[in-house]
């Protein structure tokens, strides 16, 4: 059999097969994207604010051994309570 002609054979094996199908999430672009086990029934929130706000909340994170995502868990709770609402706990 020629190169070309294994090279057929081989894509045509690997069509089918069929490969897993990873959680997917549309992408900015309408394309899926892989969403990683842990985020699946999350939504994101974010904010934009000055490289300051950004570099001190990444500084106290590192200070206290810590994720920013946790630190920013841990202020929403706070919030939450502030106004009389439940927490929700999520770090």
């Amino acid at each position: 059999m020629s190169k070309f002609g294994m090279m057929k054979q081989q894509r045509a094996e690997k069509a089918q097969a069929p490969e897993p199908v990873p959680a997917t999430t549309a992408a900015a672009d309408g394309a899926a994207a892989p969403r990683a086990a842990a985020r699946q029934g999350k939504k994101a929130v974010s904010g934009y604010f000055s490289a300051e706000v950004s570099r001190g909340l990444n500084v106290l994170a590192a200070e206290n051994g810590t994720t920013l995502q946790a630190l920013m868990g841990e202020a929403i709770d706070l919030l939450m309570r502030q106004y009389g609402k439940h927490p929700f706990g999520e770090r």
